[in-house]
């Protein structure tokens, strides 16, 4: 027994002579950030802004507009809002009329303005064409559509909406070509966040989806479905056939815009409320409890927020119930219409804006000290995502290498899309290419778009550069000395 040790013990004596020194002698670097408490303004996620940008001025009182083409406001370089979170994403709502005020001619130039506003103002717009809105003619189908059916009006609720016959077979082709067009344009465009899809119903709201024939319904959602295969589509919550088709096509996040409705209406609708008796029933019934693992959920307020406290005389109590469910159902972003959130409630909203979307928060990273040229940087990360959801898009997590004569960033292959809430684990490993030059380096990270290279999410952690990069520590390229 003896002997066999004394042997092993010579084998491992040679392997170790034999082994370069820059590997026998390697360390191991690791890190573990700390983490901040900060409100983090992040592609896709939080607040939006509507029919507005970073930097206008909000709607007065608890009212807004909507599916009318901006009025754009003088912007003085300032993105805040007074009386309002910050944002990244402009919500944009147009009435087919003004995309299409001829039959195949397209004024293209209002979602072309707004996507450039929106990149100048770091946001990225979500869209939704609405097929009309209601009660006055200004909010109409196109005129020459109307001109080809007719007057069809057709009064389906307890609010009297007009609207056109949708299983004309006219409806789904001029209004399912125009949605193909968008798709030819726009697709994939990186300032556009996310396509509203909608199908029919005053402000494409999708009222009595459930009465369409299975043949119109499965046209409206193929125009959406197979014209934007990059950007992120959302379905309004209306009914299983419609919800289900979709989610059966493509990955499909939901939406919903009466978020706080505890007692609106209650008294002329035998105390019917969304918040009790519609939102949570209807993500488990229309099959939607999962659709956030792929594609986002937006959330619109009911009114506004402060239409809550000084119409409705909500208590905060009511408000943390409101944002409690909507962080159940996986929020990722919420539509406030550009009205001022109350001064009193901002601490529950900003803990609010920390647990909606991601959050993305380094927890460890390990590399070593040293690695060759035309060697391997192995590393090992730990990410929580402390938020609620995903994120939705191909952005890069990436490792820069840089000092003041040389700088090379490396393309890992994480896919962030897949971190879903809670603990996430990434190790890998990148290629020093044989001719970057010998010297110390800082070790950075970041998550960058692929477009641009440079670093796009915020996260959770210390370290963030004027640039966006984190910086790990320092590592050296070259062979170790003797």
């Amino acid at each position: 027994m003896k002997k066999r040790q004394f042997a092993l013990s010579w084998i491992i004596m040679i392997i170790l002579m034999l082994t370069p020194a820059e590997i026998r002698a390697q360390k191991i670097i690791t890190v573990k950030p700390h983490e901040i408490d900060d409100v983090l303004i992040n592609p896709g996620m939080g607040f939006m802004t509507f029919q507005r940008f970073n930097g206008d001025k909000l709607n007065e009182g608890t009212g807004w507009t909507e599916g009318f083409p901006i009025e754009y406001q003088k912007f003085n370089g300032n993105l805040e809002i007074k009386g309002h979170p910050m944002t990244s994403i402009a919500y944009f709502r147009l009435y087919w009329r003004f995309l299409e005020p001829e039959q195949g001619k397209y004024n293209w130039e209002l979602i072309d303005k707004a996507l450039k506003t929106a990149h100048e103002r770091k946001q990225q717009l979500l869209f939704r064409l609405a097929p009309y809105g209601n009660k006055i003619p200004e909010t109409d189908v196109p005129d020459w559509y109307r001109k080809i059916v007719g007057d069809t009006f057709i009064n389906q609720s307890v609010v009297e909406h007009w609207q056109v016959d949708h299983e004309d077979s006219r409806y789904t082709k001029y209004f399912g070509n125009i949605i193909r067009e968008m798709g030819k344009r726009y697709d994939g465009h990186p300032d556009l966040d996310a396509i509203d899809m909608a199908l029919i119903g005053a402000w494409g709201e999708g009222e009595h989806t459930e009465l369409l024939s299975e043949k119109t319904m499965k046209a409206l959602v193929d125009a959406y479905v197979e014209s934007f295969k990059e950007t992120p589509l959302i379905i309004q919550l209306t009914d299983p056939e419609s919800n289900q088709y979709a989610l059966s096509k493509a990955n499909v996040g939901w939406r919903v815009d009466c978020l706080g409705d505890l007692g609106f209406w209650a008294k002329e609708q035998n105390g019917f409320t969304h918040m009790f008796d519609r939102y949570p029933q209807d993500v488990i019934n229309c099959g939607m409890q999962d659709a956030w693992k792929k594609a986002p959920v937006s959330l619109e307020a009911c009114g506004t927020i402060k239409g809550w406290k000084e119409n409705q005389g909500y208590s905060i109590e009511d408000v943390r119930f409101i944002i409690h469910e909507s962080l159940l159902w996986h929020i990722s972003s919420f539509n406030n219409k550009s009205s001022p959130v109350p001064e009193e409630w901002r601490p529950e909203i900003d803990k609010w804006l920390k647990k909606m979307g991601y959050r993305f928060i380094l927890r460890k990273f390990t590399y070593p000290e040293s690695v060759i040229p035309d060697g391997k940087l192995s590393f090992t990360s730990w990410w929580e995502n402390g938020g609620v959801a995903p994120c939705y898009k191909n952005y890069l997590l990436a490792i820069r290498l840089t000092n003041p004569a040389y700088s090379k960033i490396f393309i890992t292959k994480a896919d962030i899309k897949s971190w879903l809430p809670g603990n996430n684990l990434y190790d890998n490993a990148v290629f020093i290419p044989l001719e970057m030059p010998a010297g110390f380096y800082t070790l950075q990270i970041g998550i960058i778009d692929p477009l641009t290279s440079k670093p796009e999410i915020n996260l959770a952690i210390e370290g963030r550069d004027t640039e966006g990069w984190y910086t790990m520590g320092k590592i050296k390229i070259g062979k170790a000395e003797k």
